[in-house]
């Protein structure tokens, strides 16, 4: 096993005491979560990215909670507080995550679904295979559209051992800065970093990052998309105008795979429209929920 030097940490319950939110242990292993407004009957479930955990939702859960839904969020295996297990980092450890997440938390009637960049393919699979467990469905800016992973430097992930190596001696603030390129205001990246880094010094968190490349959670899912079109199930998509991550240019073929999808370009914005334009994004996903 490789080890890479920025992790130091176990990541434990005794790590985990020094954290907020809760945890809860599924047959995958602990994830890390917050839930709001528990008594509350329409719940939203917001999922994260390929690398950015669960803080990405900040604006996004605290407006909803405030609005009176009852909202959950949580960390992906591998990601912030979740355990990073010794498994296969693919589409169907993410669905099933999301299925034993539910079912665990007894949320049984069907919720409303968000997924952002790789959470797209995440929400959109687990659409696909569970329709009556979903209200509706918003993607914002989310990767599958296109395979991500033709990239030169996402090609050199692929290969064994080298990748490792060549990751490591890049260490983590390279990762860091590379993740920094989703925002478009230059204002909101030093916090960005602050809070991001916390989570790569738990041991398994590179490893799973090479894993989810490996395993296709940056290939093409248009195939699952598509599946989502022919569903009777409401889809709004979210694409910031200035995305370098995954380009505007995208959105073209998931409204071609959903057709019924209403589509809304945020300008002045990158990747993470609602983290960045809140104002403008949150007024819209309140109106098409409250739908």
């Amino acid at each position: 096993m490789f080890f890479f030097r920025t992790e130091t940490k176990e990541l434990n319950d005794e790590s985990r005491r020094m954290t907020g939110g809760s945890f809860v242990q599924l047959p995958d292993g602990v994830t890390h979560y917050e839930l709001s407004n528990i008594t509350r009957e329409q719940t939203v479930v917001l999922v994260h990215g390929f690398s950015t955990p669960y803080f990405i939702y900040d604006p996004t859960f605290h407006f909803l909670t405030q609005n009176g839904f009852r909202v959950l969020r949580y960390d992906l295996f591998g990601r912030g507080f979740s355990d990073r297990p010794q498994l296969r980092y693919n589409i169907d450890l993410f669905v099933k995550q999301l299925s034993d997440l539910l079912e665990s938390l007894r949320i049984t009637r069907p919720v409303h679904l968000i997924g952002l960049s790789m959470g797209g393919p995440v929400t959109a699979a687990f659409t696909a295979h569970f329709p009556q467990r979903v209200r509706t469905l918003t993607l914002i800016d989310p990767a599958g559209a296109r395979s991500l992973a033709e990239k030169p430097m996402l090609k050199l992930v692929k290969l064994p051992i080298l990748a490792e190596v060549i990751v490591g001696l890049a260490g983590g603030e390279a990762f860091i800065n590379h993740n920094a390129k989703d925002f478009f205001d230059p204002k909101l990246v030093e916090h960005f970093k602050s809070v991001y880094r916390v989570q790569m010094k738990y041991k398994g968190f590179m490893r799973a990052m090479l894993s989810s490349v490996r395993n296709g959670m940056l290939d093409s899912f248009l195939d699952v998309y598509k599946r989502v079109g022919i569903l009777d199930i409401p889809v709004l998509l979210f694409w910031g105008r200035n995305d370098p991550t995954v380009p505007l240019e995208h959105s073209h073929h998931i409204c071609d795979a959903i057709p019924h999808a209403e589509f809304r370009l945020i300008e002045n914005c990158g990747h993470i429209p609602h983290y960045e334009r809140p104002d403008d994004v949150n007024p819209l996903l309140l109106e098409f929920l409250r739908k």
